[in-house]
């Protein structure tokens, strides 16, 4: 599996070999999902809270007298069939969503969306992406002059999650630059996981020979 290397001003700069335990694994479509919910689920942050018959304020004396009234029994103003009573299964901040994933399903999972966007050409390999300044004008530039590569006219076009830019190392100057382009995420590959890959038409992968020789030791 030959791939084409482009630079950041649009033009081709050369070829690599994908490995085909990364670019060329089958859809495994139960398990890309199982790896997602669980993502999700990790990522959540419980903030709506209720109390339960336990923690609202009175109901310490019986309302009334069990027989003679001619009403319902009733021990606690706390139930929650009163008025101002608590809540039964109501949303609590206290509850745990947190799932476990293993890491080798989790980076099975990757590399079978991995493979599916490539099959797709939505994966683009640029030999280097850098700008002198932290400037949008020059991240523009650069999203311009990419764009232009067949396929990836929408890099530009797309108005939300055109693109994942994943960086060999941590690069500020360009996730500075690219900031305000909200259609553009820059991270580093080492940190890309299924869920963000998934949310992005495209990924642009740079300095391909590290990045394509990290994620094939990771696939061993």
């Amino acid at each position: 599996m030959q791939a084409t290397i482009y630079n950041q001003t649009g033009k081709e700069a050369g070829t690599i070999e994908l490995p085909e335990g990364v670019f060329g694994a089958k859809w495994n479509g139960d398990l890309v999902h199982q790896v997602v919910v669980s993502e999700q689920a990790n990522m959540r942050t419980p903030i709506a809270h209720v109390k339960d018959r336990g923690e609202v304020r009175g109901g310490g004396k019986k309302p009334w007298n069990q027989k003679g009234t001619g009403q319902a029994r009733h021990g606690s103003r706390r139930s929650p069939i009163w008025v101002g009573g608590g809540v039964t299964h109501g949303p609590r901040n206290d509850k745990i969503y947190t799932k476990k994933i293993n890491k080798k399903m989790k980076a099975a999972a990757l590399y079978s969306i991995l493979s599916e966007k490539w099959k797709k050409g939505e994966v683009l390999f640029v030999d280097d992406i850098k700008t002198s300044a932290m400037k949008t004008k020059e991240a523009k530039e650069i999203l311009t002059s990419i764009s232009t590569i067949e396929g990836y006219s929408q890099l530009i076009t797309k108005r939300k999650n055109a693109a994942l830019f994943a960086m060999g190392a941590k690069n500020k100057e360009m996730e500075k630059s690219f900031s305000n382009i909200k259609s553009i995420t820059v991270g580093e590959l080492r940190n890309i996981t299924p869920v963000q890959v998934l949310q992005y038409k495209y990924l642009v992968i740079s300095r391909p020979e590290e990045s394509v020789k990290f994620m094939a030791e990771k696939a061993k």
